[in-house]
């Protein structure tokens, strides 16, 4: 087992061969379907091919999130979309489990991905998007330092309704390793 990046609840390690499973059974689930906003539907192949491109991505980092007491995967974080002439990436997060949401476990993944992002890959700049319906998570990201930046209106058209698409980001200066 290969702790990359450890935390207090938490730590963060590299996809491993079985991890395809967990993302496809979280994709099953409607109202993990609808935070993520995935539409698609996707085989445990498509899963395992994706995954291995990204590992040949220079611009992305993709971990699982793990529970350190039980040692059981509950989600997935990436940083991507990194440009190193800029200084500036993009993160994303999915809980797979609604036992596990609003418990800490995301904010503190996220926390330690930030910091991996700004001290190690020497970015000034982290964004994320996140759908206006998810109210749990944008409550989150602030607590982290995220702000608002701006709505992409009605970007996400989702069970015949559409959505906006909230844009967030943090800057290095505004980021706090511990709230």
């Amino acid at each position: 087992m290969k702790k990359y990046l450890d935390g207090r609840r938490v730590y963060l390690r590299p996809f491993e061969e079985g991890d395809a499973i967990h993302i496809y059974e979280a994709l099953l689930n409607s109202e993990f379907r609808k935070l993520t906003g995935t539409q698609t539907f996707f085989t445990i192949d498509d899963i395992k091919a994706a995954y291995e491109k990204f590992k040949a991505d220079r611009t992305r980092l993709d971990f699982t999130i793990v529970l350190k007491e039980t040692g059981v995967v509950i989600g997935d974080v990436a940083l991507n979309e990194m440009d190193y002439l800029n200084n500036n990436g993009n993160v994303r997060i999915g809980i797979y489990n609604k036992e596990n949401y609003g418990r800490g476990y995301g904010p503190e993944a996220l926390r330690l991905l930030l910091e991996y992002g700004f001290e190690v890959c020497n970015l000034y700049r982290v964004s994320l998007n996140v759908f206006e319906y998810n109210k749990r998570a944008i409550k989150a990201y602030e607590k982290l330092g995220f702000v608002k930046e701006g709505v992409l209106r009605d970007e996400l058209l989702y069970d015949g309704t559409y959505y906006d698409n909230i844009l967030m980001s943090i800057l290095r200066t505004e980021f706090k390793t511990e709230n």
